[in-house]
C-alpha cells in the first residue's frame, strides 16, 4: 500500500509543479493568442473523451449498452434546455429502464 501512496504523492507534486510553471515562466505577461485559443479547447475535448470512454469502453473492448442510451437521453434533455439535475435524473432513468428491459 505504501507504493501506491508514493505514486499518489508523486502525481500530486507533478501536478503542482506543472500548475506553478505557467506563472513562473510567463510572469505578468498574457498568454499568446494562439496558445490561449488552444487552451480554451482542451477542457471540452478532454471532457468529451472522458464521456466517450466511460460510455463506450469496457476494458479493451467497445460496448454499446444502457449507458449509451442514458447519455443519449441526457443529450436530448440538454438540447431542450432542461435543468442539470433533471438531465442527470433523465439519464439515470433511461439507463435504468434500458437495463430493466434487458439491454445490458
Amino acid at each position: 500500500m505504501t507504493g501506491i501512496w508514493g505514486i499518489v504523492a508523486a502525481i500530486g507534486l507533478g501536478t503542482m509543479a506543472i500548475k506553478a510553471a505557467g506563472p513562473v515562466l510567463l510572469g505578468n505577461r498574457p498568454l499568446p493568442v494562439r496558445v490561449k485559443s488552444i487552451v480554451a479547447l482542451l477542457a471540452p475535448a478532454l471532457l468529451a473523451a472522458l464521456v466517450a470512454t466511460a460510455t463506450l469502453g469496457e476494458g479493451q473492448s467497445l460496448v454499446i449498452d444502457a449507458r449509451l442510451l442514458g447519455v443519449g437521453a441526457a443529450v436530448v434533455a440538454l438540447a431542450l434546455r432542461t435543468p442539470m439535475l433533471a438531465v442527470v435524473l433523465v439519464a439515470a432513468l433511461a439507463a435504468a429502464l434500458a437495463r430493466l428491459a434487458g439491454i445490458r
